[in-house]
């Protein structure tokens, strides 16, 4: 075999796979025979036309199973027609025999590549075998093979149809679950993150100050609480994708969550962040203002976990009629490798999808800034 041929012959059956017997199946099996009889009974001029109408009454439960062996089901009632019309010597003139063009239809709309392509071969067998026993003219050798094209084209075009639809899908659900990825990341890291600073000021506040170390522990359990709370959101969402979220999402108001709250002596330990917000804040749509949220979110959690003798965290949002600018900036050691980890890959993927941009660095004065910018063109298109 050449090796397109060999691709197709290992082709895999049509995917999705073909849907289950439905009652149309049945209504189709149901309503051949009476009209099958009722064709041989009405066409005096057609030969052979009894031995014909229960040939082809026969062949009506090959419908059946036309989905699931759709080749199976086309070597029977093709084989059995050619045997036939070999021994009369003629085709069937009925014109209810054309509902054996159905398994033709599943042939190539539902079988693997050996089934299409023997399918082909049969159905090229078929014709040449019409033209050596029939009186057949150009006319009805052309209309016919048109015919078969036809059904054959109809039957590919919806398969390929099907299978783009089912990528599709595959696709919108690969997006899901790399947006779920991110927000999990955004989310859980920053508040896990929080809880793991709080706890090593704690231990450490413990003996000398039990005062800031039971401080330590009520923002552990806030910070806890939130974790837990999102994650159940993440639950609902994985649980039924059609059901809409209730809960507002995170937006720019929610900013000030990120603000330091701790007591002196925590914060001593851990850098303090301070936000502001300048601008008209509330002309923010909400799906603008939960992605600059998530932005500055990781880049909070990013500061506490890596810059190296960081005592201050800025985080600034500025609003104007050309967007928005976020601009979140530690004074700490920035780490050795500026390769960037998945939480600033995210932050420049949501950037970009609002057309916009967001970059990550050292900045000239020491420690690190991430700086995004999302023009209003972005997400009013």
């Amino acid at each position: 075999m050449t090796s397109p041929v060999r691709t197709l012959w290992d082709a895999p059956a049509a995917s999705p796979p073909p849907p289950r017997r439905v009652w149309r199946d049945w209504v189709l099996v149901a309503a051949i025979p009476p009209l099958v009889l009722l064709e041989a009974s009405l066409r005096g001029d057609v030969p052979w036309r009894w031995l014909w109408a229960v040939v082809l009454v026969a062949l009506v439960p090959t419908l059946l199973w036309r989905r699931s062996r759709p080749l199976l089901m086309l070597v029977i009632a093709f084989g059995t027609g050619a045997v036939v019309a070999v021994a009369t010597g003629g085709d069937p003139q009925l014109a209810a025999t054309a509902y054996m063009l159905v398994l033709v239809y599943a042939a190539f709309r539902w079988g693997d590549g050996r089934a299409r392509i023997v399918g082909a071969a049969l159905l090229a067998a078929s014709t040449t075998l019409s033209l050596a026993f029939g009186p057949t003219t150009p006319t009805d050798v052309i209309g016919g093979t048109a015919v078969l094209v036809a059904t054959i084209s109809l039957g590919a075009a919806f398969r390929w149809r099907a299978g783009s639809r089912a990528r599709e899908l595959d696709r919108v659900k690969l997006d899901e679950r790399e947006q779920l990825a991110r927000d999990l990341h955004d989310t859980v890291a920053h508040h896990v993150s929080a809880i793991a600073i709080q706890a090593q000021a704690g231990t450490a506040l413990a003996a000398t100050d039990p005062d800031a170390a039971a401080a330590a522990l009520q923002t552990i359990e806030r910070e806890a609480s939130r974790t837990l709370a999102e994650m159940r959101s993440i639950v609902r969402v994985l649980r039924r994708a059609d059901a809409p979220e209730l809960a507002p999402g995170p937006g720019l108001g929610d900013l000030g969550g990120l603000a330091s709250t701790d007591s002196a002596e925590v914060a001593a330990r851990a850098p303090l962040v301070e936000v502001r917000l300048a601008g008209d804040v509330e002309s923010v749509p909400p799906t603008i203002g939960a992605a600059v949220y998530r932005m500055a979110q990781e880049s909070v959690t990013n500061a506490r976990r890596h810059a190296r003798g960081a005592t201050r965290i800025e985080v600034l949002v500025q609003v104007d009629d050309a967007g928005i600018r976020l601009e979140v900036h530690d004074d700490g050691v920035a780490a050795a490798s500026d390769a960037p980890g998945f939480g600033i890959v995210g932050m420049i993927e949501r950037a970009t999808l609002l057309g916009g941009t967001c970059s990550a660095g050292r900045a000239p004065e020491g420690g690190w800034t991430v700086t995004a910018a999302l023009p209003r063109g972005g997400w009013s298109t």
